[in-house]
């Protein structure tokens, strides 16, 4: 006769030990990282050898795409469900906006936490605090430390919601913090990630979610881009300040994932850790949201669904997986990750709820077949656009662009003059070949100095491995007016054309039609967008100079 306490201590012991086995999960999240401001990439200005050494010995993502903007990806990540099915399809969360995402959707580390894992999220939220039950420790994060909304200074950590709206958003938990004033928040949260990794009990799965900061622009009424001098004076090649400071905000991010890599390998975790890098949206290119990104020749910039704001950085990096150092053109989505990663730490995806996403793993660990063929981009019924890719064909319907202010291709800012000259929003207020001579008449030079890499120093501007760079072939002198989207429907086949140069519309109507039916398709499936009136009760104003939640729900 078996004795009930014994049946639940070896019913423990087994949890525990089934616990102990499954993979640690390392999910790093850039901010705004642009599509060419990775050397695995190509990207000669601004040598990346930490992240670029993951990438090279992982699974570089080369038919990878994110939301446009920060919001939705975010959400995405955390659900496995496309934006419009959880209303978060529209915009990002302002500081005084009163919703956030719905809590009746479950998100990772509450899936986790079933599995045994502990877990935390350094950095960017960006999900809703309106109300305390909408910020990560009400949600199933066992600690946060970091920032609620979509951007902040770097240094004395306030954010700018509008001029009349300032205030502190910084904190561990639901504790305000005002003595990291000074301190660079990639670096802040680069200390944490690796002081969680260190401290780990090793007999529990970790989830470490790490959304930086960097290399989201500041506050746009203040310093915009920030770097130390340390991270800038690596760039003597750059003469644009502008650029200058950006590589410095991307060589510290890139100094973060080495410190990170080299605690999992010191802490004996990375052996059995799964360590997953995204971009949340294309970057903000010249002079867009304030920033000095490039997602150079790709088209567009952050928040339009040009392959410039859509096509992400993206890569796997496992002892796990059965094949590695690979570039992937399996399709894959955003939404694909929680499914993914759940997968793969042993969980059954089928019980995730509702999924858009699809379980990858077997997939990416053995360089297998694709298992999804296409991908909504998004539905924005209040802006009224849409895009969505079948296959090889990509579909673009209504104001996708910003109108014509946001269509272009923007090279990246090299010399003082390119601030002015090379500045996004002047784009159509030149000719396309004007702006081309001039783009073209500039050398880069290469970034061959030395760049601190995991503690050492690495003399050559990247690790061995061969970058994965987009080619455009020939650009047309239509490329930037034969496409107009706001008047009817665009076409493009991506494979051959990841610039979008040719409008293949007229040429190929009964695959518009096609794809046309499937982007309604979608319509009928999707929720409206969960925004509210901003909330002037929401004011850091009234809360002692700092966000917080001030609805009581």
């Amino acid at each position: 006769m078996a004795f009930p306490w014994v049946v639940g201590l070896l019913i423990a012991m087994a949890t525990s030990c089934q616990s102990a086995k499954r993979p640690n999960i390392v999910f790093i999240v850039a901010d705004d990282l642009g599509y060419n401001d990775v050397s695995f990439h190509g990207s000669n200005q601004i040598p990346t050898p930490n992240i670029d050494n993951l990438a090279y010995n992982g699974i570089i993502l080369n038919n990878y795409y994110v939301s446009p903007i920060c919001t939705p990806t975010r959400s995405a990540i955390m659900t496995g469900r496309h934006p419009i099915h959880t209303g978060m399809q529209h915009s990002v969360i302002a500081g005084d906006e009163p919703y956030g995402l719905p809590l009746t959707e479950t998100i990772m580390p509450q899936y986790f936490k079933e599995l045994g894992y502990k877990s935390h999220i350094v950095g960017k939220w960006h999900l809703g605090f309106f109300a305390k039950e909408y910020t990560p420790t009400y949600r199933g994060f066992d600690s946060h430390f970091g920032y609620w909304l979509g951007c902040e200074d770097y240094f004395d950590h306030t954010s700018e919601a509008w001029l009349s709206q300032w205030g502190l958003d910084f904190r561990r938990n639901m504790d305000l913090l005002d003595n990291y004033t000074g301190q660079y928040s990639t670096e802040l949260f680069t200390q944490e990630a690796v002081n969680i990794i260190n401290t780990h009990n090793q007999s529990e799965p970790l989830l470490l979610y790490l959304p930086y900061q960097a290399v989201h622009s500041g506050n746009l009424d203040a310093f915009p881009l920030q770097a130390p001098e340390m991270y800038t004076k690596r760039f003597p090649n750059i003469q644009n300040i502008n650029r200058k400071l950006y590589a410095g905000m991307v060589s510290a991010l890139d100094d973060g994932v080495g410190e990170v890599v080299k605690a999992l390998n010191q802490s004996g975790l990375m052996n059995n850790t799964i360590i997953a890098f995204t971009t949340d949206n294309g970057g903000p290119s010249n002079g867009f949201d304030g920033n000095a990104a490039s997602n150079y020749p790709l088209r567009g910039v952050k928040a339009t669904l040009w392959e410039g704001g859509v096509r992400g950085v993206g890569f796997v990096h496992s002892p796990l997986l059965q094949k590695t150092g690979y570039v992937s053109q399996q399709m894959l989505h955003v939404t694909d990750w929680l499914p993914t990663l759940f997968s793969a730490a042993g969980g059954d995806p089928k019980r995730l709820r509702k999924q858009d996403g699809f379980d990858s793993w077997n997939m990416l660990s053995t360089n297998g077949a694709p298992v999804r063929t296409e991908m909504l981009h998004n539905i924005d019924p209040l802006n009224k656009f849409g895009g969505l890719r079948v296959g090889e064909y990509k579909l673009l319907t209504g104001n996708v662009g910003y109108g014509n202010k946001w269509n272009g291709w923007y090279p990246p800012w090299q010399l003082e003059q390119d601030t002015d000259r090379l500045h996004g929003s002047k784009y159509d207020k030149m000719s396309d070949n004007a702006w081309t001579k001039y783009a073209e008449s500039r050398q880069i030079p290469s970034n061959d100095i030395h760049v601190r890499a995991a503690g050492n120093y690495q003399t050559s501007r990247r690790l061995s491995g061969s970058p994965v760079p987009i080619t455009c072939g020939p650009k047309p002198q239509n490329a930037s007016t034969n496409c107009e989207p706001m008047k009817a429907p665009c076409l493009y086949h991506i494979p051959s054309d990841p610039c979008e140069y040719h409008n293949i519309a007229d040429q190929h109507q009964d695959i518009v039609i096609q794809l046309l039916t499937r982007l309604e398709q979608y319509t009928y499936t999707m929720i409206p967008p969960g925004n509210k009136p901003l909330d002037p009760n929401g004011n850091p104003s009234l809360h002692g100079n700092a966000w917080v939640p001030w609805v009581e729900l």
